[in-house]
């Protein structure tokens, strides 16, 4: 679902009460957890979390003008969705997480390319989520970019 907002705090009050609080629980950890230099905002109409310009300023290779984006959190239909490039981009990382998950979690990992999707909303793994915001610097995200996103 598509919300017209433009700040984090307007996504998540026009949110269903149930996930308003998962919402704010995601983004508190991912706010705790994710190394320093990060940005925090709507982008592509979700909540996201980004490289800004000012450490970046290339940008987005799709759109310069956008920042360099690196995870986000979206309430859909059916599911709380975590979007996270560096999941997508680094082999090691996506394989670190898909053996994590069932220590955390006692359903099915529903994953895409970089799209985590959580049916459930009593059993979002939030413990690994906090670890996974902790595996990537944005210096280390910039570098990754630069060397398999950006030259597809």
């Amino acid at each position: 679902m598509k919300y017209e907002v433009s700040t984090v705090e307007e996504y998540i009050s026009q949110l269903p009460e149930e996930r308003q609080e998962v919402l704010q629980k995601l983004r508190n950890i991912i706010k705790e957890n994710l190394p320093e230099g990060f940005e925090e905002g709507i982008n592509y109409k979700m909540i996201g979390y980004y490289v800004p310009h000012s450490i970046y300023p290339d940008g987005y290779h799709c759109d310069p003008k956008l920042p360099l984006p690196f995870m986000n959190l979206a309430s859909q239909k059916n599911s709380v969705n975590l979007y996270h490039s560096g999941i997508y981009a680094n082999k090691e990382l996506h394989d670190w997480f898909v053996a994590e998950y069932p220590k955390y979690s006692k359903r099915k990992l529903d994953m895409g390319k970089s799209c985590i999707r959580f049916k459930k909303l009593d059993d979002i793994p939030y413990e690994l989520i906090a670890e996974l915001c902790t595996k990537m610097s944005v210096d280390e995200w910039v570098s990754t970019y630069e060397s398999v996103v950006k030259k597809k």
